[in-house]
């Protein structure tokens, strides 16, 4: 869930823009006179306004967004690289315990693939984007043994639909309760 600040920091920018856009459009018509310069200054004023209403909205928001580093990833946490092809996921193994916490370092060797996985009920419960030249790491602790299912969620050619595999989610005597 979005923090409250985010949100109204987003509702505030989305109310100034369609207000700006709806004058605009408003104004706009075939048989309108030519501008004048005070209108011109007014526009130009709003402009540089929202412009610079937009940077410090932009820096505020972002302060929001998780930020994963190699620190923040546990010692010791099982690890399984994952490489999209078109149209296959290559898995470093395929068998994981239940009840770590597992992370899937997820890169691509062709296009962009979204990487995701659906519990044996067919709910998401985890996803990240599959890049060339760019790794994304994405932890999941899964807590029923089970076989989940991996799709790509991002348009990657003409068999995009076929383009699935599985994870099997095994009991282990280490598994945290």
């Amino acid at each position: 869930m979005l923090p409250p600040i985010a949100w109204y920091l987003t509702l505030t920018g989305v109310i100034a823009l369609g207000s700006i856009f709806w004058i605009v459009a408003a104004g706009a018509s075939h048989k309108a006179p030519p501008v004048s310069v005070q209108t011109a200054r007014i526009r130009r004023l709003c402009t540089w306004a929202l412009g610079l209403l937009a940077f410090p909205i932009t820096l505020a928001s972002l302060s929001y967004a998780p930020l994963v580093t190699e620190a923040a990833i546990p010692a010791g946490t099982e690890s399984v690289e994952v490489v999209g092809h078109q149209w296959f996921w290559e898995l470093s193994q395929t068998q994981v315990p239940a009840g770590e916490l597992i992370e899937f370092k997820v890169t691509s060797a062709d296009v962009n693939h979204g990487f995701a996985i659906y519990d044996p009920e067919s709910r998401l419960i985890a996803q990240t984007q599959a890049m060339p030249g760019y790794t994304n790491s994405l932890q999941v602790r899964f807590e029923e043994p089970g076989t989940y299912k991996i799709l790509c969620l991002e348009y990657c050619g003409l068999v995009h639909h076929g383009m699935s595999s599985t994870i099997e989610v095994i009991h282990s005597q280490h598994a945290a309760n």
